[in-house]
């Protein structure tokens, strides 16, 4: 089949480069796996709405499991310079807990607000257990997870943080982004039940990460105590 052509501003018909055709193809077959899912997804309706034959698909992607590995470079999650906490570098050097967390919050979360096709793409993955989940899960989650309890842990040796299994902080911090984003993306797309930037989502997860929501339990600790002893000390005649 004779390559496809596109037509350019002037009117003109100009083929499509091969590189071109190829992120054509990806796009499209992220936009119908997140609409139907990849069960519900062939490859001729990605041929189809695609505009070219089935056999150009296969010719860029020999394989679905090829097609899929794609998918997941194209959102550079496969990169090796891209680790989870590169774009915080100078806040772990500085050991700035608030930026670093901030940082990484509002990194996400802005990433799940101009991408949610990706977002949807990955939970049909995980319902339908599918390998593209396990791909990300392998190839990203856990290197978060990693970067992250690193980074914890040396927090507590330096004994700036609570002696807790830093999994399960990272879990409680993550856990706050994605519900967030799931809110935002899926059951509250005009935010009526909760209407703030990405920003102030970002400082307030972090707030909450660092210092808890108990209004100063150490004054109120020492209220008590001091309470107690009025109450045990004898009254003078």
């Amino acid at each position: 089949m004779e390559p496809q052509k596109r037509i350019n501003a002037n009117g003109s018909a100009a083929r499509m480069a091969g590189g071109e055709r190829r992120l054509q193809i990806l796009r499209v077959a992220m936009r119908l796996f997140s609409q139907r899912g990849f069960r519900g997804t062939t490859t001729k309706e990605i041929a189809l709405a695609a505009g070219v034959s089935e056999a150009m698909v296969f010719r860029h992607f020999a394989t679905k499991e090829e097609l899929y590995s794609a998918i997941l470079d194209h959102k550079a999650c496969l990169h090796d310079d891209l680790d989870p906490l590169q774009k915080v570098a100078d806040a772990i050097q500085r050991k700035d807990d608030r930026a670093v967390f901030e940082g990484i919050a509002l990194d996400a979360l802005n990433h799940h607000e101009s991408d949610p096709e990706f977002q949807r793409l990955l939970l049909h993955s995980a319902l339908e257990e599918h390998e593209l989940a396990h791909m990300f899960w392998e190839k990203f989650v856990r290197r978060v997870y990693h970067s992250l309890r690193t980074y914890i842990r040396q927090r507590q040796r330096d004994g700036a943080m609570k002696q807790l299994d830093p999994l399960v902080v990272v879990r409680a911090f993550i856990g706050m982004i994605i519900h967030h984003s799931l809110n935002n993306n899926l059951w509250d797309r005009d935010r009526e039940l909760l209407k703030i930037s990405n920003q102030a989502a970002a400082r307030a997860f972090t707030n909450i990460l660092l210092n808890g929501v108990a209004a100063k339990p150490q004054a109120r600790r020492n209220g008590s105590a001091r309470s107690a002893t009025l109450k045990r000390k004898p009254s003078k005649k």
